[in-house]
């Protein structure tokens, strides 16, 4: 008899709740909850303006998916909920709120409701660049060591800097908050009615070393003397690697959701770290690629190293026992989008669909024809700034060797082989570091989608690379490791790395060509002289045109 595990990923605008045969390693339900106030970057419910670069969340629209979804997966699947043994979630990261001292989150407490600094702060809330660029200003002056693990520079995204703009700007907020919690371990909480916090936030997003602990207070002090004692008054809570037991349902929830109060349940993790079982990477030297619009990518290793532009390393922050490295580049999917959008011309939207294909595909097909050089184009892969190894957001795209001759597809090709060449620059980073890239795996609807890109991505890095089997990686995860914290004489697995022999499966593989290869050995080395010249300050042109853009907009 199968046993079975949920796992359950929240995205920026929707949760999926998956039902996994832990026998077979298929996913047999799955279940998705649009959340009902979406991303609020606007106004509040009640009606209340936000600012410029605000990106808040209702948490109630987690609770939701827990509540329609799980019901909805074993509603479709007849599974007996004497059969689930244990779940997880995964979230997207930083994505932070206040709680009180009863763990619930300020904004449902009627007086805060028209508060924005009440509610939670997604992933992609940038409105507290001011506070991170005195954060980087402070650190860098008092050579704080932390710096290097998150290549030079701590994000406005991340958890300190959202604390810091709630205490500039909202200081009884502050005051009323008991903790700041990632949502991954909110919601976790509101499951088992355990609170923890789960190392992968901690490490990435929040400053926390395993063997240093979180920034001195010294450093806090420094930021501003409110935050001197920050770390014991609002980040309690014991800090658990991934793959752990937080608990075991809770009744309340277990009758909500449908199932019984045996269920386990996992400490929380996040979305594109979670995928790397899910891909049967449980080993150092196999580095996975998130490919969506932009591209995560992370890989394991065995010791600590300094690595040029990476986001982040961690030790037990993907797997246990290991070092997770994190790394990126930010503009892979838009990448395409904004050439279709602005760049195509009509009768190339009307040939592909007299094809019967979309535009990308079309596109991908025509490019596919064209040998490796043959475009005579190099591309800068910057439009959206460069976030490994340069870590520069001011850096803009560039494209070279254009003609009156030049056509759409052969411009698409060349786009695809700037993200290859992209990657390349941060598989020799880690390399020259002494972090080895032996092997590429990749998931996401890019992999699935895009042959041309992989075959590329594997000519250009001179490596194969594997594509999950699985389109759902991140869900896949969080039911592994919700797998783990049941144990296996619950029917589930005593570690991750057993579970993902059964459930990390391979779709198909790429292999280089070798003829390619020696094309794309003279591409790339063009490639990286124009990365270096322009991107390590040879020639600022790009970051000039900028501030002359700009004070063009405001004159």
């Amino acid at each position: 008899m199968s046993k079975y595990a949920i796992g359950v990923d929240f995205g920026t605008l929707s949760g999926r709740a998956v039902l996994l045969d832990l026998k077979t390693g298929e996913i047999i339900a799955q279940s998705v909850r649009d959340y009902t106030h979406g991303v609020i970057d606007d106004a509040l419910p009640g009606g209340k303006k936000l600012g410029q670069d605000w990106a808040l969340q209702h948490p109630m629209d987690y609770l939701e998916v827990f509540y329609d979804a799980i019901p909805d997966i074993m509603k479709k699947s007849g599974v007996s909920k004497t059969d689930v043994i244990g779940m997880s979630v995964d979230f997207t990261a930083c994505t932070m709120l206040p709680l009180d001292k009863r763990f619930m989150p300020l904004c449902f407490q009627e007086r805060y409701r028209d508060e924005p600094h009440a509610y939670v702060k997604l992933w992609k809330h940038h409105a507290a660049q001011k506070q991170a660029n005195f954060l980087n200003e402070i650190a860098r002056g008092r050579g704080e060591r932390f710096l290097s693990r998150y290549g030079g520079k701590i994000s406005s995204e991340w958890l300190i800097p959202k604390i810091m703009q709630i205490l500039d700007e909202a200081p009884e907020i502050y005051e009323q908050t008991h903790t700041f919690a990632e949502a991954a371990d909110w919601v976790t909480f509101m499951l088992c009615g355990s609170f923890m916090r789960n190392a992968c936030t901690a490490g990435y997003k929040a400053l926390w070393h395993k063997r240093e602990g979180y920034p001195a207070k010294a450093f806090f002090r420094a930021l501003d003397p409110r935050l001197e004692n920050l770390v014991e008054e609002k980040l309690s809570g014991e800090i658990v690697p991934t793959g752990r037991r937080a608990g075991f349902l809770t009744r309340d929830m277990a009758e909500k959701l449908g199932l019984h109060t045996n269920v386990a349940v996992a400490v929380a993790n996040v979305d594109a770290h979670v995928s790397l079982p899910a891909a049967g990477i449980t080993e150092t030297g196999k580095l996975l690629m998130i490919m969506g619009t932009s591209t995560c990518d992370i890989l394991l290793g065995d010791q600590e190293k300094t690595v040029e532009g990476m986001c982040g390393v961690v030790e037990d922050g993907v797997i246990e026992g290991f070092y997770g490295y994190e790394s990126g580049q930010s503009c892979v999917g838009d990448h395409f989008d904004w050439f279709v959008n602005h760049c195509v011309p009509p009768d190339m939207f009307e040939a592909a669909e007299k094809a019967g294909e979309d535009i990308h595909g079309y596109l991908t097909r025509r490019a596919s024809e064209l040998s490796p050089g043959q475009s005579g184009l190099i591309v800068l892969d910057w439009f959206n700034g460069n976030r490994s190894v340069l870590v520069d957001a001011d850096l803009t795209g560039l494209m070279l060797g254009m003609t009156l001759q030049t056509k759409p597809e052969e411009i698409y090709r060349a786009l695809i082989e700037a993200t290859a060449y992209g990657k390349r620059i941060i598989i020799e980073a880690y390399e020259k570091a002494g972090v080895p890239v032996l092997e590429l795996y990749a998931c996401g609807g890019i992999s699935w989608k895009n042959r041309l890109m992989m075959q590329i991505y594997a000519d250009v890095a001179d490596r194969p690379i594997y594509i999950s089997a699985c389109d759902q990686t991140p869900a896949l995860g969080a039911a592994m490791f919700g797998a783990v914290a049941a144990g296996k004489a619950a029917g589930g697995y005593d570690n991750i790395v057993e579970c993902a022999k059964v459930m990390g499966k391979i779709k198909e593989t790429y292999y280089p060509i070798p003829e390619n290869i020696r094309v794309y050995e003279k591409l790339y080395a063009e490639y990286k002289l124009l990365h270096d010249w322009f991107g390590r300050g040879g020639n600022d042109v790009m970051k000039r045109l900028k501030k002359i853009k700009s004070e063009a907009e405001h004159a």
